[in-house]
């Protein structure tokens, strides 16, 4: 069981009297420890209500934001990255730059040996729009290349 000293920056998980970010809010993002950084493994993220802003006509954007990384030393906590992702809802940008602004919030917060995130947005106009950001360090190039190809879609 993790102790108190193991999780001095995690000061939101259980507090009950957080305010959701109304404006965009990489700082509210809180980090752990990787309780174990030797071994490879996968974490994944998964909000399926995400919202922005057009940054042209100011209309709702909504999508299905999918994270997935291999931690090293820090791991970005759920309830942070929650409140992180809820303060895009009046931010306006265009897709595939809330995609990549995530991606480098979470690489510059965690320092991951990989990290990618995928935008399934609802379609607006008759168009879908899937952006698809990556982030690997030297010893994950490879890695970064494999899922870039993969994400190219093929359902046409």
């Amino acid at each position: 069981m993790r102790t108190e000293e193991e999780m001095p920056g995690v000061t939101l998980l259980g507090d009950t009297g957080v305010k959701y970010p109304t404006q965009y809010s990489p700082g509210v993002l809180e980090t752990f420890k990787n309780k174990h950084p030797e071994n490879e493994y996968l974490v994944t993220f998964t909000c399926p209500e995400f919202t922005s802003l057009c940054p042209k006509t100011g209309q709702p954007d909504f999508a299905r934001i999918v994270i997935n990384y291999i931690p090293r030393e820090e791991m970005v906590e759920s309830k942070s990255l929650k409140l992180y992702l809820f303060s895009f809802r009046n931010h306006g940008d265009f897709h595939e730059d809330c995609i990549n602004i995530i991606m480098k919030d979470l690489v510059r917060l965690m320092d991951p040996r990989y990290l990618e995130v995928i935008g399934l947005f609802t379609p607006r106009g008759g168009i879908s729009i899937y952006p698809f950001a990556n982030y690997g360090d030297a010893d994950h190039q490879d890695m970064v290349r494999q899922r870039m190809l993969a994400a190219f879609r093929n359902d046409f």
